[in-house]
Formats: C-alpha cells, sequence, structure tokens
C-alpha cells in the first residue's frame, strides 16, 4: 500500500464516525423540534393561545436544552448580577449557529427572540416561532422593511412589556472576533428606556464549527455581564452609546484570551 493509499484510508475511517454523528444529531434533532411543535401547538390552543411564556421558558428552552445534549455540549452560566425581571433588552456575541441553541436553553425571562426569516419557512421553527412572539427579521439590503419590523417589535413591547432578545451582530461567517454592531437593539434600548443585558457566549476554539451547528463535545461558557443602564440615552448619541457596549465586549474577549494564554503557559 503506497503512502497516499494510506492517507486516503485514514482520512475515510476519520470521516465515517463524523458524518454517522451528524446524521443521528439530524435525526434526533428532527424527531425533537417536530413533538416540541405540536405539544407547542396543543398547550396553546388549549390555553386560548395565553401561554406564550410557558411555551418559551419551558417548552421552547426544553427542546434547546435537548439539542444542546445531542450535540453533546455542556452549558455552564456565570452571572455577575441577578436577571432583571423587569423588561430589558439582551443581546449577544454571534459565533455560531450553536449560539441560537444555546441562548434559548437559558429561558431568559419574558422575553421574545428576534429571529432570521429564512427559518420560519421551515414548518416545526415558523410555528415555534409564532407561538413563543419571535419577530422574523429580513436581510440588511431590505431596509425599509427591516425598520417596519423593529418597529412594530418596539410598540408590542412597550404594549406588554416583554422583554427581548436580539444579537447585534445579526448573521456573520465566524471569525473568532467580535464583529460589527448594528444599531437595532440599541435603537430599542433607548426608545423603550430599559436596561442592556449583555451575554457573551464563550465557544472554545476546539469545538467551535461556525455555521456549522455540528461541533466537538465540550463545555460552552455563557457570561452575564454586569447591566448598561440607558438613563439618560438618546436617538442622537445612537452611535457612541452602541460603540461603548461593543468595546465591553472586545474588553471581555482579550480578557478571556489572556486568561486562556496564561493557563496554557501554566
Amino acid at each position: 500500500m503506497t503512502d497516499s493509499e494510506e492517507l486516503e484510508n485514514k482520512s475515510v475511517t476519520t470521516r465515517k464516525p463524523w458524518s454517522l454523528r451528524k446524521l443521528l444529531v439530524a435525526i434526533g434533532g428532527f424527531f425533537v423540534l417536530v413533538f416540541g411543535a405540536l405539544l407547542m401547538l396543543l398547550v396553546a390552543t388549549l390555553t386560548l393561545f395565553r401561554s406564550r411564556r410557558f411555551c418559551s421558558e419551558v417548552l421552547a428552552s426544553g427542546m434547546a436544552k435537548i439539542a444542546v445534549w445531542l450535540l453533546g455540549v455542556r452549558i455552564v452560566q456565570h452571572h455577575a448580577e441577578r436577571l432583571p425581571q423587569s423588561q430589558a433588552v439582551y443581546i449577544s456575541n454571534h459565533t455560531a449557529t450553536l449560539d441560537v441553541f444555546v441562548v434559548t436553553a437559558l429561558a431568559l425571562p419574558r422575553a421574545r427572540y428576534f429571529l432570521s426569516g429564512f427559518l420560519r419557512k421551515i414548518l416545526p421553527f415558523g410555528l415555534v416561532g409564532y407561538l413563543i412572539g419571535v419577530f422574523w427579521t429580513v436581510p440588511y439590503r431590505f431596509p425599509d422593511k427591516r425598520r417596519r419590523i423593529f418597529q412594530r417589535a418596539e410598540r408590542i413591547l412597550r404594549k406588554t412589556g416583554d422583554s427581548v432578545y436580539l444579537s447585534p451582530e445579526g448573521g456573520r461567517i465566524c471569525t473568532g472576533e467580535i464583529g460589527h454592531f448594528n444599531r437595532g437593539a440599541f435603537h430599542l434600548a433607548t426608545n423603550l428606556k430599559v436596561d442592556i443585558c449583555p451575554i457573551y457566549v464563550h465557544i472554545p476554539t476546539a469545538m467551535d464549527a461556525g455555521m456549522n451547528l455540528v461541533s466537538k463535545s465540550g463545555i460552552v461558557d455563557v457570561y452575564f455581564l454586569p447591566r448598561v443602564s440607558t438613563a439618560g440615552w438618546k436617538v442622537e448619541d445612537l452611535d457612541r452609546n452602541r460603540d461603548a457596549v461593543r468595546q465591553i465586549y472586545l474588553d471581555f474577549h482579550a480578557s478571556l484570551r489572556e486568561r486562556d494564554s496564561n493557563t496554557k503557559e501554566v
């Protein structure tokens, strides 16, 4: 056997378990999603569609926890302070598809979510999103539609007093760095006059699959950073306030890198 043939055989051997794992995760995730969506629809129907919080914080969160478990991921939470029971705007960095499941598994109190509109074309996702009150977004090339979506979200949040989660980084390819922050989350927080609750999701490099959901097994650390008060914020200062919050993420990201580097040296 030549060296090239031996390397090819090793490559095939390495790929097979990985492909099988992806298949098993996909099958398991599909059944969890379908069963969960049907259960959620039943609960919502029996309660005359007045069970949004239960559907979100119990059923959707439970589905996300099962999905994370199937992926071999364990979530460890680190709280700088207790989560607010009052209305808030939750934000987080967004490095991978896994982030969506991790954040949903946290069962943020009274929170609605902004998600990419293409997901609602997948029937179970669309049904779940409708029942938990998701705000579906459109690509940035449709600024007028995005503006109307955020305006509608603001009206609903002002009326219901619900909190909301969204990532100011939006959808992007994983780079391992903190990306550009969009204005939507900060515009909402400014107009609603509520605190921003920054969440930092740390996926170790070894298990970061980027936009590919199935990664290596491991621990994902979720850091709830100190709340940011928006008292005194004005719309005309939107860019400055956004950049100040982004700097919090940059500083924390750098501190984690320094910690990890020191740990390796030891």
